[in-house]
């Protein structure tokens, strides 16, 4: 192991991610099939064989399975002060897009289930505004500046704009590129903006 690789995960913990995965599987399959009114947490949890009581130990709501933060295990980003800001975005990022890109079926599958339940919208609008806060943060820090500062903000919500227009296109392509590649086209083209006159 690299002497800068994050620690492996115990068996405490990868058994507290499959259970994790279990359940967000389990809701978006049963969502997919009668809609998200049509399904109780008792059947998620049956169906991902569990208690309803360890449901709870991990979502507060059916819809917190559905949407919630699917990438809450890759903790919030870290920037290399060493590179430029949207190299150093696509570094610290890059351990979440591997994982989408790992789990791309049920990602794939995230995405029917939202598109067909509305209602499920400013759920998914308040998970990445929590997200793009994190990032902010971690923008203010690379750039050592105020959090207050509108300059991580803007980045923050420009680069969030990027990557969803990229698992778009990733996801409606069907082709082989990894989603890595999408998101650093994505990038190139706000680098050209910012050259740009």
């Amino acid at each position: 192991m690299h002497a800068d690789s994050p620690p492996l995960p115990g068996r405490r913990e990868l058994k507290r991610r499959q259970t994790r995965l279990a359940l967000i599987t389990a809701a978006l399959r049963l969502t997919e099939e009668r809609g998200a009114d049509r399904v109780t947490t008792d059947e998620i949890s049956a169906a991902a064989e569990v208690s309803p009581r360890t449901f709870f130990n991990y979502f507060a709501t059916k819809e917190d399975a559905l949407v919630g933060d699917p990438l809450e295990d890759c903790g919030a980003p870290v920037l290399p002060a060493d590179r430029p800001l949207l190299d150093a975005l696509l570094t610290a990022l890059a351990p979440a897009f591997e994982q989408i890109q790992h789990d791309r079926e049920l990602w794939l599958l995230r995405m029917r289930v939202i598109a067909a339940n509305p209602q499920l919208l400013p759920l998914l609008i308040a998970a990445a505004a929590s997200a793009e806060h994190r990032l902010a943060t971690a923008i203010a820090t690379h750039s050592g500046l105020d959090p207050d500062h509108p300059r991580p903000a803007v980045v923050a919500a420009v680069a969030n704009a990027a990557v969803r227009v990229a698992l778009i296109r990733w996801a409606e392509s069907g082709d082989a590129r990894p989603l890595i590649e999408h998101v650093r086209e994505a990038f190139a083209i706000l680098h050209d903006l910012r050259e740009s006159r």
